[in-house]
């Protein structure tokens, strides 16, 4: 009887533990899906229906909800994260792209293009809250400050990052960068940013308490997507014409490592202990996983077509 109990909470255990593991979701605009991928195994475990073009892609806090824009329905879709059943539809203006969550969890922001807007939705009421207008046209992505007080926006179409103060839903000013500015991460403490400005070639270091850049630096053929190590050391782009990924030491603001990935990398996320970065491939469709310590590449991991991003949680 013992042994039959020992063996029997050993499963449940082992069987807890498959379910926590830390798992990487890609939208896949062109196959209407969301690749789930075990971190810990590196495979694709399944595929999520997700609208009729899924394109940004954001989790709440604990992992559970997945909050993810479809383009063609004009509309933010909340779905579970283990079933991957659909929970709500969120009405948007047309064309929305990138979304993300703020921290506590209370805020999503989705970028809608052809509004020139960020549509803020309540997170728990589930919901829209505001429409916020911004100067810059087409914005494609919309991200929030660690501390949730901001929202740094960029536009295909601009040379500048607007910033919208969250609480007072405005936009109060704006940032001068690199034309078609797109990725942006922020530093840990808040203090810094990072935009790919995919023209321009190059990402712009920016100072948020006095709001100008302080540092450009020079990256492959356009960057597009940005991602900071969660100790703020290190900052990632991807180079969409280059099919590379150039690592950044934060420090120095330079670039100190160039690796090959799939065709047109596009956005990318680390694992939370900065070891393993993934970067979407969109005309590879595949996600490739480096690592980040050796600065090379590890694996490709199939999935579907035309993936957008990645959320890890």
């Amino acid at each position: 009887m013992f042994r039959i109990h020992f063996s029997f909470l050993l499963l449940a255990c082992a069987c807890s533990a498959a379910q926590a593991a830390p798992f990487a979701y890609v939208p896949n605009e062109k196959s209407a899906s969301v690749t789930v991928i075990d971190t810990a195994t590196g495979a694709a475990v399944r595929q999520i229906a997700a609208g009729q073009r899924p394109r940004g892609i954001a989790a709440d806090p604990a992992g559970t909800r997945l909050y993810v824009t479809d383009a063609s329905a004009n509309a933010l879709l909340v779905l579970d994260a283990a079933s991957g059943a659909l929970l709500a539809t969120i009405p948007l203006g047309s064309s929305p792209e990138g979304v993300n969550a703020s921290r506590d969890g209370r805020w999503i922001a989705v970028a809608v293009e052809d509004t020139n807007s960020v549509a803020l939705v309540d997170a728990a009421a589930r919901k829209l809250a505001a429409d916020i207008p911004v100067a810059g046209k087409n914005p494609e992505h919309a991200v929030f400050s660690p501390d949730g007080r901001w929202l740094l926006v960029s536009a295909e179409n601009a040379e500048q990052v607007d910033v919208i103060d969250v609480a007072a839903r405005r936009q109060v000013g704006s940032i001068a960068v690199g034309l078609r500015p797109r990725g942006i991460g922020f530093s840990p403490d808040g203090t810094r940013a990072y935009v790919a400005c995919e023209v321009a070639g190059a990402v712009y270091v920016l100072d948020l308490d006095q709001r100008h850049s302080i540092a450009t630096i020079p990256a492959g053929k356009n960057p597009a997507g940005i991602a900071v190590a969660p100790d703020g050391k290190t900052v990632y782009v991807s180079n969409g014409a280059d099919g590379s990924v150039m690592r950044i030491d934060a420090a120095r603001n330079a670039v100190d490592a160039v690796i090959a990935v799939g065709k047109r990398p596009w956005n990318m996320a680390v694992t939370k202990d900065g070891t393993r970065l993934y970067v979407a491939n969109g005309r590879s469709d595949s996600v490739s996983v480096i690592d980040t310590a050796a600065g090379a590449k590890t694996a490709d991991i199939a999935v579907g077509k035309l993936p957008w991003g990645v959320v890890i949680r």
